[in-house]
């Protein structure tokens, strides 16, 4: 082959990687990672933990306003609701677990409580998981009658005897732009610190995930920059799965409930 036509083909080959550079490489799923205390709870589910002992069928409604809804995901199924029922059901084959997803987009700690009724006590939860106070932030508005009416609504779940778990804010650039995260953040921390009630802490551990290099910005939040997507609203899933199992995991309930030489 002469020198000129080598040269030629050496040159057309090069073209083509650059116009068809092959298949990219599959994106590794993002680690889920959550330095501890940030993946337990710091406080118990007495009646949740009771339930599963008794081998009885347990429901959870996830309760809440838009990132329980699921905006952000896909599909309604990729929102966290979903995926925490089947990651339940895979750490605990035996158990009847049920997750019900009760969230609107919108809504204040006021319009939640006016559907109490109906959304939550009528479903006969032995766990509510209450994602709270981010629409308070977002409305630039008062946060007291807000932080009243969550110690409200833990209190009436616990005299009818449900478990509560809250959920704080998301760490998304559209809430950091607004000045009274830190304050509605406190609040959730105290109520849960005064009522015993454990919270999940969303906030710090998406903050984790940027900081360990689990996620950028973008690859954790969806376009709006305020709701999570579905690899994050997979890793939270995940991550509320793993608390709620360790508080479990204090009494024999994980153990009788996983397979035979599981």
């Amino acid at each position: 082959m002469s020198t000129s036509r080598r040269a030629a083909l050496i040159g057309l080959a090069a073209l083509l990687l650059v116009l068809h550079p092959g298949p990219r490489p599959v994106a590794a799923a993002p680690s889920c990672a959550a330095a501890t205390p940030l993946d337990h709870l710091q406080a118990p589910l007495p009646h949740l933990a009771a339930k599963l002992a008794a081998g009885q069928a347990i429901t959870i409604v996830a309760f809440g306003s838009s990132s329980t809804q699921g905006i952000g995901a896909s599909t309604p199924d990729r929102a966290y609701p979903s995926r925490l029922q089947a990651e339940l059901a895979a750490a605990l084959p035996r158990a009847e677990i049920r997750v019900v997803n009760k969230g609107i987009g919108g809504e204040r700690e006021a319009e939640m409580i006016r559907r109490f009724d109906r959304d939550v006590l009528a479903e006969h939860p032995d766990l509510v998981i209450w994602q709270v106070g981010a629409n308070a932030v977002i409305d630039d508005d008062a946060l007291r009658p807000d932080e009243r009416l969550i110690r409200r609504g833990i209190e009436r779940l616990q005299a009818a005897g449900i478990d509560v778990v809250l959920m704080d804010l998301q760490y998304a650039p559209e809430m950091l732009r607004h000045h009274d995260y830190p304050r509605m953040e406190g609040y959730i921390a105290a109520i849960g610190r005064e009522l015993d009630v454990p919270v999940f802490r969303r906030f710090a551990l998406m903050r984790y995930w940027i900081a360990s290099g689990a996620f950028d910005m973008a690859g954790m939040v969806a376009d709006d920059e305020l709701h999570m997507n579905d690899a994050s609203y997979g890793c939270l899933a995940r991550k509320l799965a793993d608390a709620l199992l360790g508080d479990l995991a204090r009494s024999s309930v994980v153990a009788d409930n996983r397979k035979p030489g599981g």
